[in-house]
């Protein structure tokens, strides 16, 4: 049995908020004629084509060399904090630039090689980590003032093996006559070294030049149907390999009533109806308080790296235990990476016919609430009941992170929602979205060009996404939504015009 949610609900039967329905019922006529309803123009509207997810660009280096500080410079808005403390800067911050009509996400990082005062230094270094790992395009940041240090050494040294375009910027670069003591960078066998200054505004465009330069191509849109990822996690003994051997109708993993049996993320191939795909069975997690050996803290590793590679994340419950802190954490990661999720509650069969289903939702939807767009499964992963189903909707979730929508209709719909619920007043004038389009898949990606984005409130801003993921055809899958100043330059999309 799959339990959806109200949203998807109301995109399938066309049924829609009660203060827009006079404004789409207006729109579906004048989009398609009459007789034709407001779901089928949702649907017609849907273009097949799939580009490939927004490329990711990070900064790293040394504390005190000016990340922060080239971050806001880049995004033209005081985002990250600055200051001349080690160490300020601990989670990734993250914003949306666009550079040579190509947009990419800029990931600001804490300083590799600084001691965390509160004892949160492994924290911050698996934030970098995975900033790392994420990034398509890295910016080692140097600092021309200081010179050369030991620290700039053991950071080129953690990106020895990264395969991947390193862009080695020498900040603070002031004055022209200063770019000589830069040449210094070269020991660190980077090569070219490209000097900027935040403070003076020096080299900001030839250094989004160079990103967009290294940006990996758009990628073809006649390959091939891709294989789905499913990365199923968990808590230990949840039995998510008992799944894994279900699917592949083989003892392909070991299963055992011992926790903690599967030490490693495994791919498994598989078939059904014609369609192949690959699942990833991760080791089970319990809290890092009970992590007493080396095997389970890479085992936990090794699980993000699973839901870093997922197209759809398996999310397994046990019917009959409650949910931990460590399932939030791990969903709490399944989200940051914005992954298509669906709470799977295995060995249904224990609680068949005791317990309804509905309490189960109502706890599930209790402990997420952010979450209630994801679809819930009832499974019995032992004999396979409503594993065919689960499939079924884990491949419909894959297909709706990968749908595109007009920019026309994009802005249709942007237009009549804020007709039905104007923005509140800022600064005594009324909040404008000059156009929306949508720059991107997997996740679906909209920007906002609008005339202030602080005239937004975060109440407003989910109004939006809650118009957006009633309406389009993604609305069971996460949505990136960023709200951007309109430039006096920027071109208004062709299909608006």
């Amino acid at each position: 049995m799959l339990q959806g949610n109200e949203r998807a609900t109301r995109l399938c039967t066309g049924e829609m908020r009660p203060q827009l329905l006079h404004f789409f019922l207006l729109l579906a006529l004048d989009w398609l004629g009459f007789g034709q309803s407001v779901s089928i123009a949702t649907e017609q509207f849907c273009l097949s084509s799939h580009p490939m997810p927004v490329p990711q660009v990070a900064i790293v280096g040394r504390p005190n060399v000016g990340k922060s500080s080239l971050f806001n410079w880049l995004a033209r808005r005081r985002l990250a904090i600055v200051d001349d403390y080690s160490g300020v800067t601990r989670d990734r911050m993250t914003t949306l630039i666009e550079a040579n009509e190509r947009y990419f996400e800029l990931i600001d990082t804490g300083g590799m090689g600084v001691e965390d005062e509160d004892n949160l230094t492994a924290d911050v270094r698996q934030q970098i980590e995975l900033a790392i790992n994420a990034a398509d395009v890295i910016l080692l940041v140097v600092d021309v003032q200081t010179g050369l240090m030991p620290l700039d050494e053991m950071v080129t040294e953690r990106l020895r093996g990264v395969e991947k375009p390193v862009i080695l910027v020498a900040n603070k670069t002031d004055q022209e006559h200063q770019e000589i003591q830069s040449e210094e960078f070269h020991k660190l066998g980077r090569g070219h070294v490209l000097c900027t200054s935040t403070t003076q505004n020096r080299n900001r465009e030839r250094l989004l030049e160079l990103i967009a330069d290294r940006l990996p191509d758009p990628v073809d849109e006649n390959v091939t149907a891709p294989q789905m990822k499913l990365t199923i996690v968990g808590r230990r003994n949840v039995g998510k390999s008992t799944f894994v051997n279900t699917l592949a109708e083989t003892e392909r993993m070991i299963v055992s009533e011992v926790p903690g049996t599967t030490r490693d993320s495994v791919d498994v191939h598989f078939e059904i109806d014609g369609q192949t795909f690959i699942a990833i069975d991760t080791p089970g997690l319990r809290k890092r308080k009970s992590q007493r050996t080396d095997l389970e803290y890479y085992g936990m590793h090794r699980a993000q790296r699973g839901v870093r590679r997922a197209d759809v994340v398996l999310m397994f419950f046990d019917a009959t235990e409650t949910i931990s802190k460590v399932d939030k954490q791990l969903m709490g990661y399944v989200m940051e990476n914005h992954k298509p999720c669906i709470f799977v509650i295995n060995k249904w069969d224990k609680l068949h016919g005791s317990v309804a289903t509905d309490r189960w939702v109502t706890y599930l939807r209790a402990q997420f609430p952010t979450l209630s767009y994801a679809p819930i499964a009832f499974i019995t992963g032992q004999t396979g009941k409503n594993v065919k189903t689960l499939l079924n909707h884990a491949t419909m979730l894959f297909k709706q992170s990968r749908e595109r929508v007009s920019t026309g209709v994009l802005n249709r719909l942007i237009k009549a929602a804020m007709e039905a619920h104007e923005p509140p007043l800022y600064q005594n004038r009324r909040p404008k979205i000059y156009y929306a389009t949508q720059v991107s898949t997997e996740p679906p990606t909209i920007v906002l060009m609008c005339g202030e984005p602080k005239a937004f409130g975060n109440d407003y801003r989910r109004y939006l996404l809650g118009v957006l993921r009633d309406h389009l055809a993604f609305g069971e899958v996460p949505i990136k939504m960023y709200l951007h100043r309109r430039n006096r330059n920027d071109k208004v999309p062709e299909d608006l015009e």
